[in-house]
């Protein structure tokens, strides 16, 4: 126990003495991180995820798109993508973050997550140091960090969207979808890591704007009387046949299928993003952004 708690004290990011604050750069606009999350698996979140990102890329943004789903990757194969190295690879000490760090042809990086590692689903305090301390350097060269979490109320989902300066909670019309959703919106609330704002919805797959409502007022309506927070409708993606034909093909809705329904959704939805209000100014209120709230 000693031993670990001598690497631990090694690997902060957040000395507690006074005057170890001095890496701090008040000048720096601060990064603007957004966490993208659902109660659910299989209600489309990673693709709508990494179409985020191509637009926001598009928009003239800096985008790391970060696959927070460390033992089960997606994002790698809806771009059509082979990572030679994962986040795995920097937890262990094998590869700093720009051995990892992937630029695709659509205007952003992605750091890779791991396939089927079971020891990346529930990380010790040590391994989640080091991760931390990797990740931290990659603020700097951004304008917006987007993680893509992996699915449900688990410790690392909660911790990861906790975090973010922004959540998008994923959801689809069906009631056990917006069920979840709700359970999700009720733990980022409550839990030890109690998100910095009320997080948003997005309803996809569904057949008009009507249903979309309908869907929100329902986790708006609940959430309201049990939580006292009303979650804001973000936007909606429609059914379309579109986006299951670019997730076989491992090419991204926005390029493929541009003009798609869908896609010219997700360019709403992204400009939505884009010119909400953002949490925090200068980065020197926070000196080390999203890490350090994930440190902490």
């Amino acid at each position: 126990m000693a031993d670990q708690a001598s690497k631990l004290r090694s690997l902060r990011l957040v000395q507690g003495e006074a005057g170890d604050d001095n890496t701090a750069s008040s000048g720096r606009p601060r990064v603007r991180t957004v966490a993208v999350t659902s109660g659910k698996g299989g209600v489309g979140k990673s693709a709508l995820t990494t179409n985020l990102a191509i637009a926001m890329a598009r928009a003239g943004k800096r985008v790391v798109l970060v696959d927070a789903d460390l033992s089960l990757a997606n994002v790698d194969l809806l771009l059509g993508m082979i990572p030679s190295a994962n986040v795995g690879d920097i937890i262990s000490g094998e590869k700093s973050i720009e051995d990892v760090l992937v630029d695709t042809p659509y205007g952003f990086k992605v750091l890779p997550a791991a396939s089927g590692l079971e020891r990346l689903a529930n990380l010790d305090d040590f391994s989640r140091e080091r991760l931390i301390r990797e990740l931290s350097r990659i603020e700097e060269s951004c304008d917006l960090l987007l993680f893509d979490t992996a699915t449900g109320i688990g410790r690392q989902t909660m911790h990861f969207a906790g975090a973010a300066d922004e959540i998008l909670i994923v959801t689809t019309p069906e009631p056990t979808s917006f069920s979840d959703a709700y359970a999700t919106l009720k733990v980022l609330l409550a839990g030890a890591h109690a998100a910095q704002a009320t997080p948003s919805l997005v309803v996809n797959r569904v057949g008009s704007i009507e249903e979309a409502r309908r869907t929100a007022k329902r986790i708006q309506t609940v959430a309201k009387r049990f939580l006292g927070v009303e979650p804001e409708l973000l936007g909606h993606v429609p059914e379309d046949a579109s986006v299951g034909s670019s997730v076989i093909k491992q090419e991204p809705l926005l390029s493929l299928f541009p003009q798609s329904p869908a896609a010219q959704a997700l360019e709403v939805l992204t400009d939505r993003l884009l010119h909400a209000p953002q949490p925090h100014d200068p980065i020197g209120l926070e000196p080390d952004g999203v890490f350090r709230r994930l440190a902490g």
